[in-house]
Formats: structure tokens, C-alpha cells, sequence
């Protein structure tokens, strides 16, 4: 059975005046499914308030447009208020419950991404409401409400019979919300936008990369993530996750045409790719990128806290790491076309800038 790994945009699942959440379904996109990871969007216009829950994923939260606040409750802990903005990435490990608040004009836009080995339904996140029509109080009986909460019976049934709402509301503007704390920030975000670059080359691109070391939290969701932003007509090099993960990537902004290889030498993927979209690479496939003129950024999560990759070209590629020898052999061509192929990409690292003086000669690249 072939994989489809065709790049797919997320759909509406529900929403109203204050916004909506969208989500990629694993019958549209089978490698969801097939590789255990669940990728949804929320966008809330101003006062959108996204109503507290739980999932039955561990996730990294992306913060795609605008800026807003997070409420975030970790098991037994104390409420964080944080302020969130454009850039920002939030671990949301298993059994934290969450809100999410847009009181200013710009769309507020979180995209998220998660592991759904556990969940109820592979390649999908379910949320588990505290409150609104389909909340935990509208299934218990009021005899169970009154007890639990120590509530009087009338009370209970006003608190039932206000459940009216689902999933996401739009506040009155005269609604207060708790005002978010930046000390709440520090070890329970980190802006990729402005954290100290990973990589960084001319022309070319930039990364940074998400892992235990700058948001000790990860460890705990089993994910990595990095951000890049590719230059305008720059390439990435060709690579894959040398440890068995997943790569999923959502393109953040731009647009570029990309390649994956996988068994047996088989190209499986061959498109352009456009900002909304998303798409997964499955274990150990290559994958490479070309952004068009504009330049191209894309978020992906890795399904390891701390990945490692093995680039196949540029000067830390494994093809300078293997001895002239070795490479004659492998290629089995003669000493000089095998030379003129180790002289190249000595300098370059991942990211490749485009050469306006370069000329393809495309019947030598393709049979």
C-alpha cells in the first residue's frame, strides 16, 4: 500500500462569533494516523474566548498570528496566566488544562501539534470540557454536582442549565480576564522568533530549535520542534531523522516545492507547498526543500524531545565524512567525476542560498 503524504489545509470543526477550531483529519491525511500525531488550529477573533479543557494529548502549542493570553494549569498546580504573542512556542504536557484568550484586534491563531499514542482516537485530538453544553457538569447528575462541589440543589441546577455554549464564546468587552504575569512566561514558553538563533547562514536560512535545554518542559510533552525560515529561493539540504522520529511540518508563511524519498530509492513526494499547509515524513525518508522567490518558514515537531538528523549534503553531510575511496566505489564512476563531486558543498551547511549564476543541466540529473 502507497503512502499518501500529499501536504493537506486543516477544516472547520466547529465555531461561531468569537472564532473557530479547525483540525487535519486522519482519513484525508493517512500518515496522521499511521505515524500517532494530532494537528489542529485555533483562531479566536477579538474577545474569543476558547473555553477551558484537557486533551487526551500531550502537545507543543504554536502561536502562528496576533497575541493574547494562555491560561494553563499543570496537574496540582497553581493557574499560569501568560501573555502570548506571534512566535511563541508552549509545551502542554498530559492532564494540563488550558484557556485561551484574544482581547485585541488582530486574529489570535495557536496551532498545535501532539502525539496521540494514547489518545482515544488515533491521529486526532479529543478536548475534554470542564464547562458548556457537552462540559463534565452536564453529564453528572445534579445529585452528584451538589455533593462533589458541596452545592445546594438550586444552585446546581443554574450552574447545569447555564451550559449553553460550546467550545468557544465571545465575551462582553466589559468581561474581565485575569491580566496574564510575565514571570508565568519564563519555562513555560519560548518565543522562536527571538530565541538565540541554532543555525544561522547567510543568504540562506535560519533555525532554532525547541528542546530540553531552552524549554526544559518538552521532556515531558516527548516532542522537539524547530522553526526555519528559508530565504527566498534558498534550498535546504537534503536529510532525514537519523533516530527513528516522525517530521511533521506546517508552513507557517511562503510557499516552495519539496522532495521526499523513501524505500527503495522511491521518489514519494514531489509538490509545492503553501503557507497553511501541513505534511509528515515518515521514519527515515529524505526530505528537501526549495522556497520560492519570497522565502518560506515552516514549524515542525519531531517525535523525540531531542532529535538528531543526518544531512546528505553540505560541508557536515555524511558524503564528507566517507573516504574517496568509499564514494568511487559506491558511485562506481571514475576518479575525477567522484572528485568533482567531493569539491563541492565544502563550506555551505543545511542551508544552500541560490547562485544566480548557476546553470542546471537537467539531462544529467534526471533519467
Amino acid at each position: 500500500m502507497e503512502l499518501d503524504l500529499t501536504p493537506k489545509l486543516a477544516k472547520k470543526l466547529y465555531g461561531g462569533d468569537g472564532g473557530a477550531y479547525y483540525a487535519w483529519c486522519p482519513n484525508e491525511l493517512p500518515m496522521l494516523r499511521e505515524g500517532n500525531i494530532g494537528a489542529a488550529k485555533l483562531a479566536l477573533e477579538k474577545n474569543g474566548f476558547a473555553l477551558p479543557r484537557y486533551s487526551d494529548s500531550a502537545k507543543v502549542a504554536y502561536v502562528l498570528q496576533g497575541s493574547g493570553v494562555a491560561g494553563i494549569v499543570l496537574p496540582e498546580k497553581e493557574e499560569k496566566v501568560l501573555p502570548i504573542k506571534k512566535g511563541d512556542a508552549i509545551a502542554l504536557p498530559f492532564g494540563v488544562v488550558t484557556w485561551w484568550y484574544n482581547k485585541e484586534d488582530t486574529e489570535l491563531v495557536v496551532l498545535f501539534l501532539g502525539d496521540t499514542s494514547k489518545a482515544h482516537k488515533s491521529g486526532s485530538f479529543t478536548d475534554f470540557f470542564l464547562t458548556g453544553s457537552n462540559g463534565i457538569f452536564t453529564g453528572f447528575s445534579t445529585e452528584f454536582v451538589s455533593r462533589a462541589w458541596d452545592l445546594e440543589e438550586s444552585v446546581v441546577k443554574t450552574l447545569v442549565g447555564s451550559q449553553s455554549r460550546t467550545g468557544i464564546v465571545k465575551l462582553d468587552p466589559s468581561c474581565k480576564m485575569p491580566e496574564p504575569k510575565k514571570e508565568h512566561y519564563n519555562g513555560m514558553a519560548l518565543n522562536c522568533e527571538e530565541a538565540p538563533l541554532d543555525v544561522d547562514i547567510k543568504d540562506g536560512g535560519k533555525v532554532v530549535v525547541l528542546n530540553t535545554k531552552n524549554l526544559p518542559l518538552v521532556g515531558e510533552v516527548g516532542l522537539g520542534a524547530d522553526l526555519v525560515r528559508l530565504n527566498g529561493k534558498a534550498m535546504c539540504s537534503p536529510g532525514f531523522s537519523c533516530d527513528s522520529a516522525l517530521q511533521v511540518t506546517y508552513i507557517v508563511r511562503g510557499s516552495g516545492r519539496v522532495q521526499v524519498v523513501g524505500v527503495d530509492g522511491k521518489r514519494v513526494l514531489e509538490t509545492t507547498i503553501k503557507a497553511g499547509s501541513l505534511f509528515i515524513v515518515p521514519r527515515f525518508f529524505v526530505v528537501s526543500k526549495i522556497a520560492d522567490p519570497d522565502g518560506m518558514d515552516w514549524f515542525s515537531i519531531i517525535t523525540t524531545p531531542n532529535p538528531v538528523f543526518t544531512h546528505l549534503a553540505g560541508r557536515t553531510s555524511v558524503w564528507k565524512a566517507l573516504s574517496p575511496e568509499v564514494l568511487q566505489a559506491a558511485f562506481g564512476v571514475p576518479p575525477d567525476v567522484e572528485q568533482k563531486f567531493s569539491s563541492k558543498r565544502k563550506a555551505e551547511e543545511i542551508f544552500f542560498p541560490h547562485q544566480t549564476n548557476q546553470v542546471w543541466h537537467f539531462s544529467l540529473l534526471f533519467f
